[in-house]
């Protein structure tokens, strides 16, 4: 990774630390300062806060398109992999809930490929299987875990739990009451 890489990442990172824990209300210099860079060097990264708000998403996609992968969603039996996914989502999301109702994966065409439709595959193969609700279709399983998800996030962003304790809460109340 070149320092260009390193620097910018290291911005994203800090962006993403301080936005969360403030609400997303963090100015430019307070992300620059947080982030150990110049406000200039911020603007030579990030020409303005939506640039900055951009990359983050992007930044986001990539880490829990990366989770996803990880999980193994098809080998292991679905209770399993809907743990995997909300231990990772809430992981690598808790960094990122400054975007949490700001729809910024919305931006990227790939978001829908890469986190939902893998997604709504395992709720596909869940109702197959009869592990989950035949009732409930993947469309409106994937709401209902992507809802449960966002709230875990804004929890843990608000230090109401922290984020073990929030994915076993997702895991609890969506398997208790999608369990076919």
């Amino acid at each position: 990774m070149s320092l260009r890489d390193r620097t910018a990442a290291a911005i994203i990172d800090s962006a993403a630390a301080l936005m969360a824990e403030a609400g997303g209300a963090a100015s430019m210099n307070e992300i620059a300062s947080a982030a150990g860079v110049s406000r200039a060097t911020l603007y030579r990264y990030f020409p303005n806060r939506e640039a900055l708000l951009q990359a983050m998403a992007a930044t986001s996609i990539e880490e829990l398109a990366a989770r996803i992968a990880d999980a193994d969603l098809r080998g292991i039996p679905v209770e399993q992999a809907v743990a995997r996914l909300a231990r990772g989502f809430i992981a690598v999301g808790s960094k990122y809930t400054a975007l949490v109702g700001h729809q910024r994966t919305d931006d990227h065409p790939d978001a829908e490929t890469r986190l939902t439709e893998p997604v709504r595959a395992l709720f596909r193969r869940g109702i197959a299987d009869g592990s989950l609700r035949a009732d409930l279709g993947p469309e409106l399983l994937t709401e209902l875990f992507s809802g449960l998800v966002k709230a875990a996030l804004e929890m843990t962003a608000g230090g109401r739990m922290g984020p073990e304790e929030a994915s076993a809460a997702v895991i609890a109340v969506f398997l208790d009451g999608t369990r076919g």
